[in-house]
């Protein structure tokens, strides 16, 4: 009988916590970044993500701290790219396997001008809300 009460009080206790989970969606802000500069030109609506296609460095999605002045990047987020043709509009996914850093040269080997990075991020908790660089 304890054995059963226990877990119907285990039940409804992660019944509870359920409604506050959904508060977790998109909570914290993420931007991409060549190593520790930020890739989108305003992180605003209005901002635009542009590389060119001799970029070198390593391409990443933290979260960050924002002042009227810098954006600070703050903690690395597992991730995936996609390279979307520019011809086509077709997506290839780049990496299989998350990683919290791409080498942007390798990247930008298999991409055309013109074409795009897709960002993927794999965690409900983060927005990625400039998540296309365009390849000029």
């Amino acid at each position: 009988m304890k054995k059963q009460t226990g877990f119907l009080l285990l039940f409804l206790g992660c019944l509870s916590a359920g409604p506050g989970w959904a508060q977790e969606v998109f909570q914290e802000c993420s931007a991409a970044f060549l190593d520790s500069k930020l890739v989108v030109d305003e992180y605003s609506p209005k901002g635009k993500c542009i590389l060119s296609k001799s970029a070198v460095g390593e391409l990443r999605v933290q979260t960050l701290e924002l002042t009227s002045e810098t954006a600070k990047p703050l903690q690395e987020i597992a991730f995936r790219v996609a390279i979307k043709d520019a011809k086509t509009g077709t997506l290839l996914l780049f990496n299989e396997a998350p990683q919290t850093a791409v080498d942007v040269e390798s990247l930008l080997a298999k991409c055309n001008i013109g074409d795009k990075l897709v960002l993927l991020t794999l965690d409900i908790r983060y927005s990625l809300p400039h998540n296309e660089i365009l390849i000029q």
